[in-house]
């Protein structure tokens, strides 16, 4: 601890430049964590779906979808997102499901519902591989 003090005691230019990055990329690392979708697991999908009247929005392209979805689930094509936010503001208090094949390419639609003001916006941690992994069932 001695050495690190001395060190940034003699090379102060350094030792303060290596502390404002520090600074910068903390702060975007929690701007993004802020930003980023709650990530749920199959059983909490569950729950919100069964006792807060949730909804699951699957955003996989129709012919994936009718291979297999969700019970109950609303497919609105990742192309169609943006179109749908105006027929989706009345679930603005309710919890939103978002769902892709994967759980990586939902993020995008899950930000522009948040930018529209739907305030509980989720995503399915691993997609409907998830699902179909935890041996859940699928409605074609």
């Amino acid at each position: 601890m001695n050495e690190i003090m001395l060190f940034a005691q003699n090379h102060l230019l350094l030792s303060s430049a290596w502390f404002v990055v520090a600074i910068i990329l903390g702060f975007t690392q929690f701007r993004h964590m802020a930003s980023a979708p709650k990530a749920v697991t199959s059983q909490v999908l569950t729950n919100l779906v069964n006792r807060e009247k949730g909804i699951v929005i699957d955003i996989r392209p129709k012919a994936d979808f009718n291979k297999g979805h969700i019970h109950g689930a609303r497919n609105i094509p990742l192309s169609k997102v943006k179109e749908s936010v105006k027929d989706l503001e009345k679930y603005k208090n309710t919890p939103i499901i978002m769902v892709c094949a994967n759980g990586i390419s939902v993020a995008a639609a899950c930000n522009t519902l948040k930018k529209a003001g739907m305030e509980r916006v989720h995503k399915l941690a691993g997609g409907m591989s998830s699902w179909v992994g935890d041996n859940l069932p699928v409605v074609k």
